[in-house]
């Protein structure tokens, strides 16, 4: 079964798995109700297998807790696997049905993708990296908006570049503004500086609270070289329960780090993967831009892919799906607590 959801309606549709057919059809309002109409539904059309439910976190999580605490099996498909299904699609045109019916189609050319799980601390650190990368980039708009002022009424006013999350260096440039005569341009800066002061402040609380989880449910990643706590809150968000995935392999297509093969002729390469989650890649390249600069072993790794023949974007991805590895292997051998209430309780 394929459903598309929104915010305010979640539209499915059944199809046979054995010929592809469409079997049914049902719209339900996106609240409690509508959930127990759809899974009464569903279990009237009898031999209901799996759920895929495309991929809209906010609009969907409602209704994948609903399906999984009422024992059903729940997988997640990323939109651009729906759009790529509905393309392939005799049916032209756009609409709830056909993008559920997509849904479905891309649910049963990969058996692969992973089970939806209940959150656990996952969801937590989820909720806490994200509004901490808020209000960084939140404080990064009004320190461009300050450094441009401070140019415009004195350009020697203004502190060295990533600088201003320093309460030394904010100090610094109020003491000079309020040392001025005071103006419109002087006030908006006094303002911003202020915003600046709150928002690290706040960073500042959330890093540490973020820091504390990863201490106390993912120490193994600390030990990880390259991996600092707020790239390992990252991995273990964006994963989601490493134990959904049935090996590494399906790990990495899910990162996004499985090499993708080109080869033509006598040519035989690998190049970057597009795909899979690209905050989870981003979080390993991070992992593998500092292990360049500070591991032996993966600077010699990297120089004997190199020796190989391989170009540097080419070796440069063997070492993220070696660490991809790794990730997977330290999160599955991680003893963490199945009851995350339980765990906080104690």
């Amino acid at each position: 079964m394929g459903i598309d959801p929104h915010k305010q309606t979640h539209t499915a549709v059944a199809l046979d798995t054995a010929t592809g057919r469409k079997v049914g059809e049902i719209t339900v309002k996106a609240r409690t109700r509508g959930f127990e109409r759809l899974l009464l539904w569903a279990r009237e059309l009898d031999d209901v297998d799996r759920f895929a439910v495309e991929d809209g976190r906010h609009v969907s999580g409602a209704l994948e807790r609903h399906l999984i605490a009422h024992g059903e099996t729940a997988v997640r498909v990323p939109p651009a696997m729906m759009f790529q299904a509905r393309r392939a699609d005799r049916v032209r045109g756009k609409s709830d049905p056909i993008d559920a019916e997509a849904v479905a189609r891309a649910a049963l050319a990969h058996p692969e993708l992973p089970t939806a799980t209940l959150a656990g601390i996952e969801r937590d650190l989820d909720l806490l990296v994200a509004h901490r990368e808020s209000l960084v980039n939140e404080r990064t708009d009004k320190i461009s908006k300050l450094r441009w002022l401070l140019h415009d009424i004195d350009p020697d006013l203004a502190p060295p570049l990533r600088s201003f999350d320093r309460f030394k260096v904010l100090a610094r440039v109020q003491r000079n503004l309020d040392s001025m005569t005071p103006t419109t341009a002087v006030a908006v800066c006094m303002d911003l500086l202020a915003r600046c002061r709150e928002i690290t402040v706040q960073a500042n609380k959330l890093e540490r609270e973020i820091i504390g989880l990863v201490d106390l449910h993912a120490a193994a990643l600390l030990k990880i070289p390259g991996c600092g706590a707020l790239t390992a809150a990252k991995i273990l968000a964006e994963t989601a329960q490493v134990k959904r995935f049935p090996s590494e392999g399906h790990f990495a297509r899910y990162v996004g780090t499985a090499p993708v093969p080109v080869a033509s002729g006598a040519s035989h390469r690998h190049r970057f993967n597009r795909r899979g989650n690209r905050q989870l890649n981003a979080a390993i390249h991070r992992v593998a831009i500092t292990q360049l600069r500070i591991h032996e072993p993966a600077q010699a790794y990297f120089s004997r892919k190199r020796a190989e023949g391989m170009s540097k974007t080419e070796a440069l991805r063997a070492l993220k799906r070696q660490i991809t590895r790794t990730i997977y292997k330290t999160m599955v051998s991680m003893d963490q607590p199945t009851d995350y209430a339980a765990a906080v309780a104690a």
